[in-house]
C-alpha cells in the first residue's frame, strides 16, 4: 500500500514523497483504518489532497479522512494505541464475499469459554509467549486495556484495545482463545505463557483474513 500511495503522490506533485505509517500489518491482513502522515507544500488544503488522491488510488485504497498536523506530528511515535478486530465465522459453511475476511471454525465455540481466555490478556504482561518479536523482554511488555467478545448469530467478533502489539500478537492470542473455546487446550496453559515468560512460543496461531485494523488512536 505505502508504494502505491508514494506513486500517486509523485503523479500529483512531481516529486517523491515519503509515506509514514502507523505500523504494518502482516500479508492478508485487512486495514480498514491505518494511520500515515506525509511532508508536503501548502498546494492544496486537507480536504483538497484527499479528494486528489483516492482519485489517483484504485478503489481498493480510500482516503477516508485528511488534515494538517503540527510539525513534530509522527504517524507511528505519536499513536497512542490500536484497536484490532477478529472476525470468526461459527458454522461449516462461509457466504462467499467472506472467504478472506473471516476464519470459519466449524466446531462449536463455548462464548462464556472465549471471553475468560480473552480476560487473561487484558492488562499488562510479557507477551514473548505471544509474539514472533525476537526482542529483550523489556521491549515484549504491552498493556491491553480490554478485550470484548461480541456474537451475532454465528459471526464472533473479537475486539482488541491496546497500547501496542507485537509481530503476529493478535493472531496467536486469537488462536489460544478459540482453542481453549473449543476444548482442545486448557486455559491453565494460557496462564502457563503469559505468567512465565519462559515458556516456549505459542504455535497456533489464527489465519490472516479474519484480522482487521480498526483505528489507530491519537
Amino acid at each position: 500500500m505505502q508504494d502505491v500511495l508514494e506513486d500517486a503522490l509523485k503523479r500529483i506533485s512531481g516529486e517523491r514523497v515519503v509515506v509514514h505509517g502507523a505500523g504494518r500489518t502482516d500479508t492478508g491482513v485487512h486495514a480498514l483504518g491505518q494511520g500515515a502522515h506525509i511532508e508536503v507544500s501548502e498546494r492544496f488544503p486537507a480536504s483538497e489532497w484527499q479528494r486528489i488522491l483516492n482519485y489517483n488510488l484504485p478503489q481498493t485504497i480510500r482516503i477516508m479522512h485528511c488534515q494538517r498536523v503540527e510539525k513534530q506530528f509522527h504517524a507511528r511515535h505519536s499513536a497512542k494505541g490500536k484497536i484490532y478486530r477478529y472476525l470468526i465465522r461459527n458454522q461449516d459453511v462461509i457466504f462467499p464475499n467472506e472467504a478472506s475476511r473471516v476464519w470459519m471454525v466449524p466446531e462449536k465455540l463455548d462464548v462464556n469459554m472465549l471471553r475468560e481466555a480473552a480476560n487473561l490478556f487484558v492488562g499488562r504482561h510479557d507477551f514473548r509467549g505471544f509474539g514472533s518479536n525476537k526482542k529483550s523482554p523489556a521491549k515484549t511488555v504491552r498493556t491491553i486495556q480490554k478485550i470484548t467478545v461480541g456474537k451475532k448469530g454465528s459471526l464472533i467478533s473479537l475486539t482488541f484495545h491496546g497500547e501496542g502489539f507485537l509481530y503476529r500478537m493478535v493472531r496467536m492470542m486469537t488462536g489460544s482463545i478459540v482453542r481453549v473455546a473449543r476444548g482442545q487446550d486448557e486455559i491453565a496453559e494460557i496462564k502457563e505463557r503469559l505468567y512465565a515468560p519462559g515458556q516456549p512460543m505459542w504455535e497456533h496461531v489464527a489465519p490472516p483474513g479474519g484480522l482487521h485494523l480498526i483505528k489507530i488512536l491519537y
